[in-house]
């Protein structure tokens, strides 16, 4: 028989505990700073959204093989990973459960308990919550995608189902602190419209917790349908695979090719404002223009490029992706999506280049104060187009400038504070900075980045008030 006092500290602790979550629910989390353009977390500080599309997580990879790439994830300072929940309806993850009884979105398979040991009771459902925690643990956000664009073309989802789908994800994930809801998946808003609206509408309704956005097609951006929606608290655009010479077709809203920082200005004075970000740019090894395996494939430097041109124009972060990582091509599973090289597995990608050189980009940004950011393109004073085109931002007390082909800057003076600043240069492949002198703080004053003039030599000029 249990005594009174212990059944008392028992019933304490339940309280305590059920507090404790809630409390933790309200502390952590991301939000979106007063001013609308960049997020912040729950405690006020600055959250420099630093993502991966790991895509097929849920459905390729083991327990052990989850830990293995978050833990790398983390290591490179990413903090959210973009996943599908639904990649297609007869999805399956790793240890063969099924997501859906008979392909049907209103029918999510699960079972009693989630017992990992006991294959009867682990089921998808369970695996996800695993790797959510997983993730949460390394302080990685999960940008869910409910289902892909793809799963709804076939034409098997109405928006009645959608609506109770979204329901289950919210009463089964609802409470997880890290994640963020990412609608739609590589499809138009204007495609199959309703379903993507109920979907929103059914989460926002029941979750005030965790931010959402909307996954558009390539050369699209979720402000094109949606920025008006209440659901939507932030806009994220796909640039695409292409480059300038193959961005022609007739049929898409946009033909910037390779100027993703055009979508982010387009949309910076738009009310009301929203932050924005590149959630699926060039990924690095993947074909340029996608489609065709005989093509030349993208390196880091075009992803840097990405990133930089992004940021620089407004964006409140960048998205990362790798052909082989956001697939998690094996070996031992054929041929792969999108001329992935057999010998090009994710578990050897995950180290490439690109995706170490990300976080340097996050520690620049969030190394001055974050929230007076503001992009200045008027700071250029020779200006060009295309590769050699220069991108500026500012606070109050300090400039960045980016050059991804290394040319000769010619800058105008007197944009921030001080009567002198001093200048350095930032690499963008190590974060290294090196100083190169103080100089008056009027005219315009030029700066010869170090190396020869060719793509890929970029550098960061950074100004910064004495």
């Amino acid at each position: 028989m249990i005594n009174k006092s212990v059944l008392y500290l028992l019933l304490i602790g339940v309280v305590f505990n059920s507090c404790t979550h809630k409390k933790k629910l309200a502390d952590t989390g991301i939000k979106i700073h007063p001013e609308s353009r960049y997020f912040e977390t729950n405690s006020g500080k600055p959250f420099f959204w630093l993502g991966d599309t790991g895509w097929l997580l849920f459905k390729k990879l083991s327990r052990e093989e989850v830990v293995a790439y978050l833990d790398n994830r983390a290591e490179k300072q990413f903090n959210v990973i973009q996943v599908m929940g639904i990649h297609e309806l007869s999805v399956a993850n790793f240890y063969g459960d099924s997501a859906l009884i008979n392909k049907n979105i209103e029918a999510p398979k699960v079972t009693e308990g989630d017992n990992f040991k006991n294959s009867t009771e682990y089921d998808y459902w369970d695996h996800v919550s695993y790797i959510i925690d997983e993730a949460e643990k390394r302080n990685i956000y999960i940008a869910f995608v409910p289902i892909w664009g793809g799963a709804v073309k076939s034409g098997k989802v109405k928006a009645s189902q959608a609506v109770k789908y979204a329901n289950f994800l919210v009463d089964r994930f609802g409470k997880k602190p890290n994640i963020i809801w990412m609608n739609g998946g590589d499809i138009r808003g204007s495609e199959y419209t309703e379903v993507w609206k109920s979907i929103g509408q059914t989460i926002r309704s029941r979750d005030s917790l965790h931010l959402m956005t909307y996954h558009p097609r390539g050369r699209t951006s979720s402000a094109d349908w949606f920025h008006n929606e209440k659901w939507l608290d932030f806009n994220s655009f796909q640039s695409g695979h292409r480059r300038y010479d193959q961005d022609t077709s007739k049929n898409e809203l946009r033909h910037y090719g390779e100027d993703n920082w055009k979508y982010v200005l387009e949309t910076y004075d738009t009310k009301p404002a929203k932050p924005i970000l590149d959630a699926e740019p060039s990924y690095e090894a993947i074909p340029e223009g996608l489609h065709d395996s005989l093509e030349v494939r993208w390196t880091d430097a075009a992803v840097r490029r990405y990133a930089y041109w992004s940021v620089f124009s407004g964006a409140a972060g960048f998205t990362y992706g790798h052909s082989a990582v956001m697939q998690f091509h094996k070996p031992d599973q054929g041929a792969g999506s999108y001329g992935v090289r057999n010998w090009e597995f994710y578990t050897r990608a995950l180290n490439d280049p690109g995706a170490g050189q990300m976080q340097f980009l996050k520690k620049l940004m969030l190394s001055k104060p974050y929230f007076d950011r503001i992009p200045d393109q008027s700071i250029i004073a020779n200006q060009k187009g295309k590769y050699n085109y220069l991108m500026a931002t500012r606070g109050k007390d300090y400039a960045f400038v980016y050059t991804w082909t290394g040319r000769e800057l010619n800058v105008n003076m007197g944009k921030i504070n001080g009567v002198k600043v001093k200048a350095s240069w930032f690499k963008p492949t190590d974060g290294t900075q090196t100083a190169i002198a103080e100089v008056d703080n009027n005219g315009i004053k030029s700066f010869n980045p170090p190396g020869e003039e060719k793509d890929g030599n970029d550098w960061v000029l950074i100004l910064e008030s004495i």
